[in-house]
């Protein structure tokens, strides 16, 4: 038997391998939705009881919901550069961090399935913020693209791209009889919301239920209900898709997975080592072969998407990618996780010398450990613009009374630094506000998760863990304003010593 390496994986002989087997009707459909900032609980099926998510919770009622799904990053760039590879960002040289480039030498499944006689494309939000085109790549990591569609007059702080309708046209150019896969790359709820907009559609600031991690005021109410109205544009999409793919007869055909990408665009969510910075929502349907109505509880890592969508493709699962397929989960064939990784480096441009906030973190079903590798600088950033928190009206809120004893612990948990070693019981504290770590009774806990924690990394080869952490510091951080480079320009100062070499 040929040995299983790049070249077999990648090579054209994959496409014969299908077609004499007859797998090519058989394959599944992909349908990828991922939201723009969005944490877990904020869906129907997941109990929120304001915002309207007939979409997400019809998935979850015909297929399985996740209570325990963890991203690769609290940032958008490196999750969506692991769920794309298959591997956690610290793997992924300047993929694993915020708006730099994404090497071309990194395996993507969109790439795969397509070589493997799959339909891929894209519309909205694929890979990225980063500078892809400077890197190589003649089209976004996550397919093709297609949004071109828009609409007229579309409200304030909501994108203009007709998602739905883009899918649509993909649907049409795609050849009869080929499987799809299909990445819809939602841009809401991401920052800037249109201010006020929850409450002028009828919403009260009585329905909403503020996260622990928030003051309970007026301001971050009307804030939330924003953020809510935005889930529910990516909400109305998604059912559009479903529809759609009903019509034509392939939904029970078909895997979605509506997720997203990263936290909530809050303090201490988003961009931050905390449960609701990168703990997801999570949906997953196969009508045609795993049974609704479930709810998996285990803990899940989105580097598990890409093996599970080459192995339900039929594909080999490249070596290189360290996540677990999901197909025997769902299956109820295979056993569920202990835990899973999650890190972050640089967000956005926020720190002297651009500098980042290395950290990682182990979450299993009942804590979060978090090993902050550089205690002394801001997670958030530097003060006073503390720039890897989105602008809108909590931050205000929140740094306007941060003198207010009543809303001083939320502006520290949110703003101010944070100890070399955190621990959380997530059951009892999923905002994340009371530190275990240190104290004696969870010493063995502690000791245990920083035990699983670094096995892991050193597994991983993560450089932190390894003495070269510095070579993220070396990564370039671009921003959308040249286009003779491919619409991007190097952004920031960098200290000489973090060059690369």
């Amino acid at each position: 038997m040929q040995p299983l390496t790049r070249r077999t994986i990648l090579g054209a002989s994959v496409v014969p391998f299908f077609l004499s087997r007859g797998y090519a009707a058989a394959r599944p459909n992909i349908l990828f939705a991922i939201a723009d900032d969005q944490s877990w609980p904020h869906t129907g099926a997941n109990g929120d009881r304001t915002v309207r998510t007939p979409s997400f919770d019809r998935v979850a009622g015909v297929g399985v919901r996740f209570t325990n799904a963890i991203c690769a990053s609290p940032g958008c760039a490196p999750s969506r550069a692991a769920i794309l590879t298959g591997r956690y960002p610290w793997q992924l040289g300047e993929a694993g961090t915020h708006a730099s480039g994404f090497p071309t030498s990194l395996t993507v499944y969109p790439d795969l399935l397509e070589r493997a006689g799959y339909f891929v494309g894209l519309t909205g939000k694929g890979a990225g913020p980063c500078n892809w085109q400077g890197s190589g790549w003649k089209r976004n990591p996550a397919g093709p693209d297609f949004s071109s569609i828009t609409v007229k007059n579309a409200r304030p702080g909501v994108s203009n791209i007709d998602y739905a309708a883009n899918f649509a046209a993909f649907l049409d150019r795609r050849p009869k009889g080929t499987p799809f896969a299909f990445w819809f790359g939602c841009q809401e709820p991401h920052r800037d919301y249109e201010e006020g907009s929850g409450l002028k559609s009828g919403r009260r600031l009585d329905d909403v239920k503020v996260p622990p991690f928030l003051p309970d005021a007026p301001e971050v109410r009307s804030d939330l209900l924003d953020y809510y109205l935005e889930i529910e544009h990516f909400d109305t999409h998604l059912g559009r898709m479903l529809d759609l793919l009903e019509k034509r007869g392939e939904l029970s055909n078909t895997i979605v997975v509506v997720t997203s990408d990263n936290g909530m665009a809050f303090p201490a969510a988003k961009a931050m080592m905390t449960d609701y910075g990168i703990h997801l929502p999570l949906a997953i349907a196969w009508p045609e072969r795993w049974k609704g109505g479930r709810v998996y509880d285990d803990v899940i890592s989105f580097v598990d998407f890409a093996p599970t969508f080459l192995e339900a493709a039929g594909i080999p699962v490249p070596a290189t990618m360290v996540g677990e397929s999901l197909i025997g989960k769902l299956d109820g064939k295979a056993t569920g996780r202990i835990g899973v990784f999650s890190g972050r480096e640089r967000h956005s441009h926020a720190r002297f010398d651009n500098l980042g906030y290395p950290a990682r973190a182990y979450r299993t079903r009942d804590y979060l450990y978090v090993r902050n590798f550089k205690p002394d600088r801001w997670p958030a950033g530097d003060p006073e613009g503390y720039y890897d928190i989105d602008a809108g009206p909590t931050k205000t809120y929140v740094q306007k009374h941060r003198e207010d004893p009543k809303v001083r612990p939320f502006f520290e948990r949110g703003f101010g630094k944070q100890p070399a070693e955190q621990l959380f019981d997530i059951r009892k504290d999923p905002g994340c506000l009371n530190n275990l770590a240190g104290k004696p009774e969870f010493q063995q806990t502690q000791a245990e998760m920083r035990r699983r924690l670094e096995a892991g990394l050193k597994a991983h080869e993560d450089p932190r863990m390894l003495g070269t952490g510095d070579i993220f510091e070396s990564y370039p951080r671009y921003s959308p304003m040249r286009p003779e480079l491919g619409g991007f320009a190097e952004r920031g100062k960098y200290n000489p010593k973090y060059q690369r070499r």
